[in-house]
């Protein structure tokens, strides 16, 4: 009878252990994955936090146009002839131009070699910025100098006549900067399409004028109002000067008087419009306001540069100016006075080698000529 009732004991201690080892092993999984749980917040929280650094926010952009036009139908590369050819690309932002594209055409894929207007990214990314973080380094599209300095970067396209995005990496201020661009297909040569494109320019006119008849018919007053606003912002002046590069005297006035900038400025001249490389005394300025557009510096060392308008010439142009040198970023008003009278052609690089071989040539001339003189001179009196 001990025997028995000992037995009975042993075996209920033993399913008592049982349910404890069972009730043990629950709460060490549910506090492991609750763990769990707790670790991968924290790291898609710490993922998003690095994203969220390494991209620029919308306050730090220069405002972005919209790109394209409205109802495009985009071009693939089965609609073009296998080659290379030149194309434009339209540009979402003043500060991302793209001054020169190449497209390459094969087997239905396409790649460009884009040209950007300044040397401020290291790298692009055909995507957004939080893509970029993501991706591969292998992904992205690192700038290579071609002969005459510029930067030029190697991307996929995906499409002709839409919108693409296309992130960049900033050297000064080591953050992406989103954009969107359009490589527009009716620039390519005539031949090279296998389709007809629409004519765009004509369907964006039929809808103007019927969104213009519409708002007369509903009696709308939005046009006046329009009206008003453009005459709050000067309109660029044509300047009388030949297509080209030139050094301009340019004269800053305001502010504290401390500040200046390099005079003369390089001024390039395109269909009749001025663009300026405006050198600042100072690395503290992070952007410039002209004519209610928001520009960037170009450059991520020395002295802030920034390519902005020329609005006039021989008149004071307004511009706002943000330092920080104080700490605290504020902006400045000042003027620019830009003198077309000043104007003198930049050379370009073969017309300065020529004139050196001829001034080599001159001296070279001269050193034999007055040896040759010196020479007969001294046999004559022997």
């Amino acid at each position: 009878m001990k025997k028995l009732l000992l037995a009975g004991l042993l075996v209920f201690a033993g399913v008592n252990m049982g349910f404890a080892s069972v009730n043990l092993y629950a709460e060490e999984a549910t506090a492991n994955f609750e763990m769990q749980a707790e670790t991968g917040t924290d790291n898609e929280t710490e993922t998003s936090t690095k994203a969220n650094d390494m991209v620029a926010g919308d306050d730090e952009k220069a405002p972005a146009k919209e790109v394209g036009k409205k109802n495009m139908i985009p071009v693939y590369g089965s609609d073009i002839i296998d080659g290379t050819y030149d194309i434009e690309v339209d540009s979402s932002s003043s500060m991302f131009r793209i001054v020169k594209a190449q497209l390459t055409v094969q087997d239905g894929e396409m790649s460009a070699v884009l040209t950007l207007g300044g040397k401020g990214y290291l790298r692009l990314f055909m995507g957004t910025g939080e893509e970029a973080v993501a991706a591969q380094e292998t992904e992205y599209a690192e700038y290579v100098e071609d002969a005459d300095g510029a930067y030029t970067y190697e991307v996929k396209v995906e499409a002709l006549d839409k919108p693409l995005d296309c992130t960049g990496f900033s050297k000064r201020k080591e953050k992406w900067y989103d954009h969107q661009i359009v490589f527009e297909a009716n620039s390519l040569e005539a031949d090279a399409l296998l389709i007809t494109l629409p004519d765009y320019e004509e369907e964006e006119k039929t809808t103007q004028v019927s969104e213009s008849e519409t708002r007369e018919a509903a009696g709308e007053t939005e046009a006046k109002g329009n009206m008003t606003h453009v005459s709050e912002v000067a309109q660029q002046e044509r300047v009388n000067l030949s297509d080209g590069t030139y050094y301009i005297d340019v004269t800053l006035s305001g502010g504290s008087g401390k500040a200046s900038v390099t005079s003369p400025a390089k001024v390039t001249v395109a269909d009749g419009m001025a663009t300026a490389e405006l050198e600042w005394s100072s690395s503290n300025y992070d952007y410039m306001l002209v004519n209610g557009q928001k520009y960037l510096p170009v450059n991520m060392e020395g002295n802030a540069v920034f390519e902005i308008p020329v609005i006039c010439f021989d008149k004071e142009m307004p511009v706002t100016a943000d330092t920080t040198a104080m700490g605290m970023p504020h902006e400045v008003a000042y003027t620019l006075l830009f003198l077309q009278e000043s104007a003198k052609p930049l050379e370009s690089k073969e017309e300065k080698n020529k004139m050196d071989w001829n001034l080599i040539l001159l001296i070279v001339i001269a050193a034999l000529t007055g040896a040759t003189v010196a020479y007969y001179g001294t046999n004559k009196k022997k």
